[in-house]
């Protein structure tokens, strides 16, 4: 078996399970975002009276944070009192960020668990080891009352990087590649595993941005073998010491592709797709009037130090906004106090509270219409960020920092 199917076989009690087969999996950890009332409302309509276990269960106030609107700040409201009176003490408040970056951060994802939140991007865990999928929010409500969940044991697909990352390139850029190799309906409720040196050896933030955007590929999870360094992170973080999964050498993966990425340039995803990517230099020089670099595809410290590293000692273009979200509190904290954020505020950037902010389109950096943005968020189709006749192109944090500069889309080696 893969690791994902033996993962599957622990949660739901058998010794094997494959591909294509429709299992009840116990949920080691369930989270509920503030975009999410339904599900508390589903909860009650379906007769739930108590949460299946308090301590397995999240809640994080990070897509309106601080709420921008009398509705979301009511609906977070009920959010709160919901936890208090059933006793969920992981709770993240308006003061945390991204819900996927701070239950790392916080200890509360190791490899071989089952985690499920009502957001797409919950791929990103499986830079950990982990099984991480996203669900509505009936879906999370029946999980909230018995602690499991029904799903199809997903075929894999196993992507390998062949080569070495060259110079100015992020775990961003070899996302936005295979998207523009493979496009996103290639893993239809199938997984992602990315394998090969050049992955093993990135940094956990890359994994993580790696997995991230496995689900536009419509990836119903992703997974990285998790490496000694993640490993150590994990046991410095939960105290206990991680269990990874590890894959049988003879399974036989549903299709794979390798990459050859030695000599890649750092690539962009131009407007409106995820999968409409180019290489930097073929879209050179066009006009952005917003640059964003934050959220859960590109807010880490390691973002943030590439982008300060870019911008030290210069001053966003005149005609360029750059919004700076970093993807959690203690990160801010960290970028504080290692001067990246002294940096980016002295070249001009605006600084928003650690949440996802302007990649969903709600608040701290909305789009006009006719205006073109260049973000190292997640999405860039019409409409995601503000108006729908605004443009996005997505990119790395490193080529966002070199094009907030230029005001003009701009390869970030040249800064490097």
């Amino acid at each position: 078996m893969h690791a994902l199917e033996k993962i599957l076989a622990n949660a739901s009690g058998q010794a094997v399970v494959e591909a294509g087969q429709t299992v009840s999996a116990r949920v080691d950890l369930a989270e509920v975002n503030d975009l999410y009332l339904q599900v508390l409302i589903s909860f009650r309509e379906m007769g739930a009276e108590k949460v299946w276990d308090p301590s397995r269960v999240v809640f994080a106030m990070d897509h309106y944070a601080p709420a921008p609107t009398i509705k979301s700040a009511a609906n977070q409201k009920v959010m709160r009192e919901f936890c208090a009176s059933h006793g969920i003490e992981h709770f993240f408040d308006i003061n945390s960020g991204v819900c996927h970056q701070i239950m790392v951060e916080a200890g509360l994802v190791r490899p071989g668990m089952v985690i499920v939140e009502t957001d797409s991007h919950t791929t990103t865990l499986g830079a950990l080891g982990a099984f991480g999928t996203g669900c509505g929010a009936t879906d999370m409500a029946g999980i909230l009352a018995t602690g499991e969940m029904w799903m199809r044991v997903p075929e894999v697909i196993r992507v390998t990087y062949e080569g070495s990352v060259p110079e100015g390139v992020m775990g961003k850029d070899l996302a936005l590649y295979t998207l523009g190799q493979l496009g996103t309906e290639i893993a239809g409720y199938k997984a992602i595993e990315y394998s090969g040196e050049a992955v093993l050896n990135l940094p956990l933030a890359d994994k993580m941005t790696l997995c991230n955007m496995a689900v536009e590929m419509g990836a119903k999870t992703s997974y990285i073998q998790p490496t000694p360094d993640v490993l150590e992170y994990v046991r410095a973080r939960t105290g206990q010491e991680p269990r990874p999964v590890f894959t049988d050498p003879d399974f036989r993966y549903h299709e794979e592709h390798r990459m050859w990425i030695e000599g890649m340039e750092p690539q962009v995803a131009c407007p409106s797709r995820v999968d409409n990517v180019y290489g930097v230099t073929q879209v050179e020089g066009e006009r952005v009037d917003q640059a964003v670099i934050g959220t859960c595809a590109g807010g880490r410290l390691e973002d943030l130090e590439v982008a300060a590293r870019i911008l030290a000692g210069k001053r966003v273009n005149k005609n360029c906004r750059l919004i700076v979200v970093p993807a959690s509190t203690e990160i801010l904290r960290r970028a504080i106090d290692l001067g990246y954020v002294q940096s980016l505020i002295d070249a001009g950037a605006v600084l928003a509270s650690p949440g996802c902010g302007p990649c969903l389109g709600a608040h701290q950096g909305v789009l006009a219409a006719g205006e073109r943005c260049i973000s190292a968020s997640s999405r860039n189709f019409p409409g995601r960020m503000g108006s729908n006749q605004a443009e996005i192109f997505i990119a790395s944090p490193a080529t966002v920092a070199a094009s907030a500069i230029e005001g003009r889309v701009a390869d970030p080696r040249k800064n490097l």
